[in-house]
């Protein structure tokens, strides 16, 4: 729907930029994360900066957001209705898709829903999950309001310790000065 043209020219007239390192991006397939995830509209940027990449990727979203008149456009878009209230079988549902696509990146914001007053809830796990079920990195994203950059920056391979994977997640994103509350209990 956006050509690569387009996506940076849009890019531009809103004053970003974007980084993108080339090692990050190196497999056909990965399940790609975003932080900070502050608003929808962080959803539109995302899109934009994969047609930029020429990624066929893939972003799961809150299964609201499919109703007429935007269902069909985000169909085309590639976007992936989730039930938050019934999560079960999207790891499995995920990973039969990896297995049967030549090239295949998953996009996910796994920042929970912010509680009352904004406060920060911890993220969600299922994007290890699902990259651990396929045998897939895990890319790092981020969203830098401050200087209005959008940056793929690292990746990592699942490991038998999701926690271990956590914790170093969270300490590639703190390089940046993001900060990601991670869940109390992660096994």
């Amino acid at each position: 729907m956006i050509d690569q043209q387009l996506g940076k020219l849009i890019f531009k007239l809103n004053g970003w930029k974007y980084e993108v390192n080339p090692e990050a991006l190196s497999d056909a397939k990965q399940v790609i994360i975003g932080f900070p995830h502050t608003t929808n509209l962080d959803t539109v940027r995302a899109a934009i900066f994969f047609h930029i990449l020429k990624l066929n990727y893939h972003i799961l979203v809150k299964k609201e957001l499919f109703k007429f008149p935007l269902a069909p456009i985000l169909n085309r878009l590639g976007f992936i209705p989730v039930d938050r209230a019934k999560s079960q079988n999207v790891v499995q549902q995920m990973a039969d898709i990896f297995a049967k696509s030549e090239r295949f990146s998953l996009v996910i914001a796994p920042e929970a829903t912010r509680g009352k007053n904004g406060e920060k809830r911890p993220i969600r796990t299922g994007f290890w999950h699902i990259a651990k079920a396929s045998g897939v990195p895990i890319v790092l994203m981020l969203w830098d309001d401050a200087v209005e950059t959008g940056r793929i920056f690292a990746k990592i391979m699942p490991s038998e310790s999701m926690e271990n994977d956590l914790k170093e997640i969270q300490r590639l994103y703190a390089a940046y000065g993001t900060q990601i509350e991670l869940p109390q209990k992660t096994i």
